[in-house]
């Protein structure tokens, strides 16, 4: 067993009491206030007993208002499916830890809550400390063991929220529900996240306080649609009597027409009359409660994910657009969400994890949840070659850590930019050597060498030549344009003429057609004629001599 750690303080003056810390103090029990039977106060819901539930929470009176928000959960599909996106969506982001410093101790802190969370304890229980994004608050406690000396969280389990109520003073300090009355939560046992959806008193900022209206409503919708189909297309039995009938007599009429609905068959006098009436073109709009169901369900989307296009299917004008926007929306609640969790845990895991097993700190090491804003490793490495070049000295370490790249392992071969090799006889970095790859057709031509030293075949040598080489069609473009100025001007100068006679933007304006219609291009019509007539020919000759040789061989 590990050495009794010092006495430690908490930060509003509770002791970490080492013994609480091993045990559980808050698990349910049979004939105790904390019993897992629960009340359901949705059963004959109207606005009446809504009020009276939410107001007894505000007053302190918990319990029948998160039996309430457990049972919308269950019985509500869509309210689940949106509470669940939103506490998924924050549970599947990477979790790093940050070292409060670079000393060795920090980093030493920051690897001991690195190798916790390897456990997968947190993992586990991220979606039980979410609870509160719909109830307004959660309690978990914290299960420690001691191994080597090493106090560490082993379990992190899921308490029942009416276990709990806030201090009725002050409305803002959670305390136990025990036999005996309430009592202080230990310190360094619980991690109690509260996640408000508005400003006030915790117990009124849970999103199940809005949801609860919405609830009430489309449950009505629900019930009068069931009420409907069950009635639709069935014919409407009317009974009929006459002014003397008896008391006995109706009686006897109203049986049969109840034995008329559930077993078909009945008897009155020979005097009274049954008639069936068909009611199915006299019904209301079919989608009536539907639709009134669905308003309630874009309403339920909002207040949990801030938009509906990404949970229900909804036509806009604004094509994708649209819809990137709204996940953009549900994207800044993630964070939101994820660094609220995250302040949670570090304050109420985090910290005493640090000061059971290393000691009071001044700065802790942190948890952070949610994804690295994204780098453009493309945009960095472009930046750097450029400030390379300027002179400005950039790590290279930290730019391979940028774009995401390992270091080379000890005895591998590090990554290099190919370069061209030196001709055979160059000296590599040879400063009179010329620069081929600058001027190829300027360059001198070596003869090719095998690897053995001797020269290769003249063809291989030719080959390389007219590679080298210009052809025809390139001389005859250089000859065409070795004038080119002088075509150029009689096309310009009418332009050039404009602009320094105009005094105005309007003046160019005006006289730019005419300055058009002035322009000289018959001196380019001609020279392009010829080039154009020449490259042809020449291409033609070429095609067929290389005909001709082809056929020679």
């Amino acid at each position: 067993m590990a050495t009794k750690p010092p006495p430690l303080v908490w930060a509003d003056g509770r002791p970490m009491i080492m013994d609480t810390l091993r045990r559980e103090i808050a698990a349910p029990s049979v004939g105790s206030v904390r019993s897992i039977q629960s009340g359901h106060p949705a059963q004959g819901m109207d606005p009446r007993k809504l009020g009276q539930i939410l107001r007894a929470a505000e007053g302190g009176d918990e319990i029948a208002y998160f039996e309430l928000a457990e049972e919308i959960e269950e019985k509500d599909l869509h309210i689940l499916s949106i509470l669940g996106t939103r506490k998924r969506a924050v549970c599947a982001l990477p979790i790093e830890v940050d070292a409060a410093g670079d000393s060795p101790e920090e980093q030493a802190d920051a690897d001991l809550v690195r190798d916790w969370l390897d456990t997968g304890a947190l993992e586990l229980a991220l979606f039980d400390i979410l609870d509160a994004i719909g109830k307004g608050r959660s309690a978990c406690e914290i299960i420690w063991k001691t191994t080597a000396q090493l106090w560490t969280p082993d379990r992190i389990k899921w308490r029942d929220p009416r276990h709990f109520e806030y201090d009725r003073t002050t409305g803002e300090d959670l305390r136990l529900r025990t036999n005996e009355g309430t009592k202080r939560l230990p310190a360094a046992k619980f991690v109690v996240h509260e996640h408000k959806a508005k400003s006030g008193l915790p117990i009124r900022g849970g999103l199940m306080r809005a949801l609860a209206w919405g609830y009430l409503f489309k449950n009505y919708a629900i019930k009068d649609w069931v009420i409907f189909l069950e009635g639709y297309g069935h014919p409407l039995r009317l009974g009929k009597y006459g002014p003397n009938e008896t008391e006995a007599n109706k009686r006897i009429l109203a049986n049969a027409l109840t034995q008329l609905g559930a077993d078909a068959w009945g008897t009155i006098p020979e005097t009274m009359k049954v008639e069936f009436i068909d009611r199915k073109a006299g019904t209301a709009p079919n989608d009536l409660w539907r639709s009134k169901a669905e308003f309630w369900d874009l309403q339920f989307s909002k207040a949990v994910l801030g938009q509906t296009n990404t949970t229900d299917a909804q036509a806009g004008g604004l094509g994708s657009g649209q819809a990137n926007v709204h996940n953009d929306v549900r994207g800044d609640i993630m964070d939101a969400d994820a660094k609220l969790v995250s302040a949670t845990i570090n304050r109420d895991i985090v910290v005493p994890m640090i000061m059971l097993n290393r000691g009071v700190r001044t700065t802790y090491p942190r948890i952070r949840i949610g994804r690295p804003d994204e780098i453009d490793a493309a945009i960095d490495i472009a930046n750097a070659k450029e400030l390379a070049a300027m002179g400005v000295k950039i790590g290279g370490t930290q730019m391979r850590e940028r774009a995401g790249l390992p270091a080379p392992e000890e005895g591998e071969e590090p990554l290099q930019v190919s370069t061209p090799s030196n001709s055979p006889g160059e000296a590599p970095g040879d400063a009179a050597a010329p620069d081929i790859r600058k001027n190829p057709a300027s360059a001198p031509l070596e003869p090719f060498k095998s690897p053995t030293g001797g020269n290769q075949d003249q063809g291989a040598v030719a080959a390389a030549q007219s590679e080298r080489q210009p052809d025809g069609i390139d001389r005859a473009i250089d000859e065409a344009l070795d004038d080119w100025q002088a075509l150029v001007d009689p096309m310009r100068g009418p332009i050039d003429a404009l602009l320094e006679s105009a005094e105005s933007l309007e003046d160019v304006r005006d006289g730019l057609i005419n300055a058009l219609q002035a322009m000289d291009v018959s001196a380019m019509q001609s020279v392009l004629a010829r080039a154009g007539f020449g490259s042809r020919l020449l291409g033609d000759i070429e095609a067929r001599g290389e005909g001709g040789e082809a056929a020679d061989g």
